[in-house]
């Protein structure tokens, strides 16, 4: 007797991370780094890059295999992608391939061969887990943040209130479902300052805005708040966008309704001030760095 998930340590393991160290020190990473992003003793780091760990060429050869850990290559190193997220898209992979006629189901048939007269798929493991969703929104908001830190001029777009640049997981109900740059967005001395990486649950009122045009039929996953300027509205809508300007000095959440249900392709919000209140421009996109790169075109 022989579990396909015996197959997975002895044959899909050792082929993964073996292929993950080569990119990774392809990346110019040292071993010692390597060792830590993928979580094993720099002397297994050193046997995979010497050849020492024999790898199964026919999961190795699977295009899936080839293209999942080039991508994972690529945002481990630049920290795009965490562990965790790695570990999220190889355990999908990993029930992918144990489907009926995939690389695994057909390596432990091999092994029991019993099995083969079975129709049945191992999958048990959800695709669209709530896990996933999450590690996808905080990797998109953490390459957006880095598209506004980069981009020259940025801190000149941030309010006094400070921006803060959020998204949602697909199907968000409030502010716990919304990630964002916890503290906000500051301009300090000419240049914009996160002070940490993007957390769920910390942002209230650009989280609130965004949920309210979504409940209210606004195709969008992600928002960013900068100061509000004749002009740069003006800009925004020569781009293409729709603006749709909404009260503030009312309840958010039904003034940026009514904004959205008067203008339902409205990408960009924004209300003139009030007593108290600062005037603020939300641009609306369907990820972090949609609504970054929008905001970069106006530096």
């Amino acid at each position: 007797m022989k579990f396909v998930e015996e197959i997975v340590v002895e044959e899909f393991l050792p082929t993964v991370r073996s292929m993950l160290a080569g990119e990774l020190r392809e990346r110019d990473l040292t071993q010692s780094e390597v060792a830590a992003v993928l979580g094993i003793s720099q002397s297994a780091v050193s046997k995979y890059a010497h050849g020492d760990v024999t790898i199964n060429r026919r999961i190795a050869d699977d295009p899936r295999v080839e293209s999942l850990v080039a991508e994972l290559g690529a945002g481990l190193a630049t920290g795009d992608t965490t562990p965790v997220q790695a570990l999220i898209e190889l355990e999908i992979l990993i029930r992918d391939l144990e489907g009926g006629g995939d690389v695994l189901t057909a390596l432990h048939e091999e092994a029991v061969p019993e099995l083969a007269e079975y129709e049945s798929s191992f999958r048990v493991h959800d695709p669209e887990s709530d896990l996933r969703a999450g590690e996808r929104v905080l990797s998109s908001l953490r390459r957006g943040l880095r598209v506004l830190e980069n981009a020259s001029g940025f801190a000149g777009l941030i309010p006094a209130v400070g921006s803060n640049l959020v998204a949602c997981t697909p199907d968000a109900a409030g502010v716990d479902d919304v990630a964002g740059v916890p503290g906000r967005i500051f301009d300090v001395k000419g240049k914009a300052t996160v002070p940490g990486g993007p957390e769920f649950g910390v942002s209230e009122h650009v989280a609130s805005v965004l949920l309210a045009a979504r409940r209210h039929g606004a195709d969008a996953s992600a928002a960013a708040n900068i100061k509000y300027d004749r002009q740069l509205v003006d800009t925004l809508a020569d781009q293409g966008h729709v603006t749709a300007e909404f009260d503030e000095s009312s309840d958010v959440t039904s003034s940026v309704g009514a904004a959205i249900e008067s203008q339902p392709d409205a990408t960009v919000l924004y209300q003139t001030g009030g007593m108290g209140i600062e005037p603020i421009t939300y641009v609306l996109g369907p990820d972090a760095e949609s609504v970054a790169d929008t905001v970069r075109s106006l530096l």
